[in-house]
């Protein structure tokens, strides 16, 4: 049997205010909330273990980067690392 994934929460970003408790609940399962101002979106809510998730192998990296360059007298421009990535990505 197929798992239903949940509704996405679009929310208004007075909720925060008024009905914290429901976006806590919803971001405590590990669902981001996503508030809207005058119907426009302005934020995602999510929880700290979610953003951990997303954003720690991008610092493990960041910091591998920064100590490769420090390790290295080479620097390259701004230019040639993007073109050199977008290479990379038409492989």
């Amino acid at each position: 049997m197929r798992e239903v994934s949940p509704m996405i929460q679009i929310r208004p970003v007075s909720d925060l205010r008024n009905r914290f408790p429901e976006i806590e609940n919803a971001v405590s399962c590990g669902q981001p909330v996503y508030l809207t101002k005058n119907g426009y979106g302005v934020m995602v809510v999510m929880s700290l273990e979610k953003y951990a998730e997303l954003t720690d192998e991008l610092e493990l990296k960041l910091d591998e980067a920064d100590r490769a360059a420090a390790a290295s007298e080479v620097r390259h421009a701004h230019k040639e690392v993007f073109s050199r990535l977008k290479a990379g990505w038409r492989e």
